[in-house]
């Protein structure tokens, strides 16, 4: 048993220690990768201030915001897939395919429709408020979907997936509606953020997504345990005192916590919370105390080499990171859709 636990663990920390390792390598590429090209010696003289301006704007004003987001919206929708694949025993649970993302996003198109004058400055206030706006319309979509779902005392995983499709198409289709209704400029900022985008990200928005993440991710970690005895047998968490439909509810609200406050700065990422959750369980398991900070990381990883490929094939112009990663999703979504069909 021992050594079984000390195999795991072992595993667990060569992975870990391995996804950061890969992590700082697409960090690097990414900020050697743009139209104004840094050499690795100029971003070394940059980095230890004896670079010139120049590389010094590019570098600290412009690529290193656009990475930190790509970070930390890569763990945070991550996570909240993990969540909710595990309160729901749901394989194919993601906050995109559930519709919590375009809750979200419906939230924020309403707000830019009804108040263009803060959109249009791009206000302080307006991009902090942006993660509360979206949050509202990420628990109203997370309400209609757990409400419908739920029947004899536990949500149904299929009927679960096949209400939050609805709901997301529902979201879609009112995002469209107010998209037609603005003006040229909003609808194309609109379209090209809801596609999952980074494009001119800025400290600010950073600072303004930066406490959310905080404060939810560690919740995240602590709850674990309760992640792992939910999502083994329900009668073993009634066993050792745990109330099931209690913490399945806040666990929910955990996840579209998570969720909304990244898709308020970073758009529609579809398929990210699907697959990093995924690969982090074939590598290490299911213990939660593994999954979480590993598909953190795998998350801030895909988003960060999404937005480094983004960037580069059809440059100078960029693709929205989201269509990078529904490439990747969407077959990857339909193996396991096949995988699972009974």
């Amino acid at each position: 048993m021992q050594n079984s636990l000390r195999k795991h663990s072992s595993r667990f920390y060569f992975y870990l220690v391995a996804c950061l390792v890969l992590l700082v390598v697409a960090m690097f590429i990414s900020v050697n990768t743009g139209y104004i090209q840094i050499s690795f010696f100029s971003f070394l003289q940059t980095m230890v201030g004896l670079g010139n301006p120049e590389d010094a704007m590019t570098i600290f004003d412009f690529r290193m915001p656009r990475i930190t987001m790509a970070i930390l919206v890569g763990m945070g929708i991550a996570v909240s897939g993990a969540i909710l694949q595990s309160i729901s025993s749901n394989p194919l649970a993601d906050p995109g395919i559930l519709g919590i993302n375009s809750g979200a996003g419906f939230a924020i198109v309403l707000y830019t429709f009804f108040f263009q004058s803060f959109v249009a400055t791009n206000s302080v206030f307006f991009v902090f408020l942006k993660p509360v706006v979206a949050l509202f319309g990420a628990l109203l979509a997370a309400f209609l979907i757990y409400t419908l779902a739920y029947r004899k005392g536990r949500i149904a995983p299929t009927r679960m997936l096949l209400i939050g499709i609805g709901i997301n198409a529902a979201f879609s289709a009112g995002i469209t509606i107010f998209q037609l209704r603005m003006e040229p400029v909003d609808f194309t900022r609109t379209l090209v953020w809801l596609s999952g985008s980074i494009y001119a990200t800025s400290w600010t928005f950073v600072l303004a997504l930066l406490p959310w993440l905080l404060i939810l991710l560690p919740i995240a970690f602590y709850k674990s345990r309760t992640l792992d005895i939910i999502s083994l047998n329900e009668m073993s968490a009634i066993g050792v005192g745990i109330n099931v439909n209690k913490e399945r509810k806040w666990l929910l609200i955990l996840a579209v916590l998570l969720a909304g406050s990244c898709v308020a700065v970073g758009g529609g990422l579809t398929f990210l919370g699907l697959i990093a959750p995924h690969i982090a369980r074939r590598l290490v398991g299911r213990s939660h105390m593994r999954v979480l900070p590993l598909s953190a990381l795998i998350g801030a990883l895909l988003v960060v080499a999404s937005d480094t490929i983004a960037r580069i094939v059809i440059a100078p112009a960029e693709l929205p990171v989201g269509v990078i990663l529904s490439i990747v999703g969407a077959p990857y979504f339909i193996y396991l859709l096949l995988k699972t069909r009974n």
